[in-house]
């Protein structure tokens, strides 16, 4: 998943998003540990693309902060 597909998705859509990739890593963990992972890149498919999801909703949290800090500025 490249990082423009994530931002044209919606912060609702990239929390379900991320809920799966974090069901899906530890299904992954889980076969590691019991010896029947086979796709092991995979692993490092997921994580890299939970880092992706939640560096974007960091960085729409702290725009939203920083937007409601000048808003409250004027008063």
């Amino acid at each position: 998943m490249k990082a423009s597909e994530v931002r044209a998705k919606s912060v609702d859509q990239l929390n379900e998003q991320l809920l799966s990739l974090k069901k899906e890593q530890f299904n992954l963990r889980f076969q590691r540990a019991t010896g029947q992972l086979e796709g092991t890149a995979r692993v490092r498919v997921i994580r890299r693309d939970i880092a992706r999801i939640r560096t974007i909703l960091h960085e729409r949290h702290r725009a939203e902060t920083a937007a409601g800090a000048r808003a409250g500025e004027g008063v």
